[in-house]
């Protein structure tokens, strides 16, 4: 029998992040940002260079989606979640730096697999393909970093009830190495 999808709200507390297990269906409420690779590139400079973020990470959740424009009277266009595995060379850093919680789509790293335990943070997957779908649970959105970037720009959006899966927990939990033997593959 399937669970009934869990409510939580971005951004997103430890005690949140704490509950949440590999497999979990969610529906995200609240403020999440977006960053892609560019984006998480100079993020990670400025780090490492002890210079001010743009932004606060702490608690915050990153959706890594370049947000396609959106069509009249629409608040954003397709927003479907890019490959992960491109921002691990930096997600490190940015747990560290307070990011509680990210959004895309595929299989992290073993280095962002640790960072997230140590950092007690969650990744979620998201629907590839169903950006246009995503975007219906977006009712605001507004540039708030790195504007050159175009649609790689970091993002503030507002969401209401946007779906995922847990895919990496703090706990250790991984549902990609998990599922097959879960459902008898």
């Amino acid at each position: 029998m399937a669970r009934q999808a869990i409510s939580i709200t971005a951004p997103l507390d430890a005690a949140t992040a704490a509950r949440l297990r590999a497999g979990d269906a969610v529906l995200i409420s609240g403020t999440l940002l977006t960053a892609r690779d560019a984006a998480h590139q100079r993020l990670a400079a400025a780090l490492a260079s002890g210079e001010p973020l743009p932004v606060d990470l702490r608690d915050q959740v990153i959706y890594y989606v370049g947000p396609a424009p959106a069509r009249p009277g629409a608040v954003i266009g397709s927003a479907g979640p890019t490959t992960s595995g491109r921002m691990d060379p930096y997600t490190p850093a940015l747990l560290a730096a307070g990011l509680r919680g990210m959004i895309g789509k595929g299989h992290r790293s073993p280095e962002v697999r640790a960072a997230i335990v140590q950092h007690g943070a969650v990744y979620f997957a998201a629907v590839g393909g169903a950006g246009a779908l995503l975007a219906r649970r977006i009712t605001a959105a507004e540039v708030v970093a790195y504007p050159d970037l175009g649609p790689e720009a970091i993002y503030r959006l507002t969401v209401v009830d946007f779906p995922a899966i847990v895919v990496n927990d703090c706990h250790g939990g991984d549902l990609y190495a998990d599922a097959p033997s879960r459902y008898g593959e």
